[in-house]
């Protein structure tokens, strides 16, 4: 099922939104797949059981694909427009649309960069 992650995230009601950032390792492998790849991508083998990541330049939207797509945490409104330093993280917001969502933040985000580094290692599209 194709779901349009901008009309759900325009629609899902956010229980918080905090101000985040994206560690720049993590960020810089996702420009590098997004680079190989284009500038939408779906990781569905994180090991973290229905879980599902959803990359875009405006967004990563941590879903539950059992349940339709439904966001759980969606990193919004990415600061990454005249970035000049590498090694800096990226300013960001976080929604958080589930009450257990902030356990599943820093395991979504390693998961991402290790796959990703896999994935370009590898050759492999996600």
């Amino acid at each position: 099922m194709q779901v349009d992650m901008d009309a759900r995230l325009a629609d899902m009601p956010i229980m918080a939104q905090r101000p985040d950032r994206l560690e720049a390792e993590v960020f810089n492998v996702w420009r590098r797949a997004r680079q190989r790849w284009g500038d939408r991508l779906r990781l569905g083998d994180l090991g973290l059981k229905e879980m599902q990541v959803v990359l875009t330049d405006r967004y990563w939207v941590c879903v539950d694909a059992l349940r339709h797509d439904c966001p759980v945490l969606a990193w919004v409104d990415i600061e990454d427009a005249g970035r000049d330093s590498l090694h800096l993280p990226i300013p960001c917001k976080l929604n958080y649309y589930h009450f257990a969502a902030s356990a599943l933040r820093a395991k979504v985000l390693d998961r991402v960069r290790e796959v990703l580094e896999q994935r370009l290692k590898e050759g492999e599209r996600p």
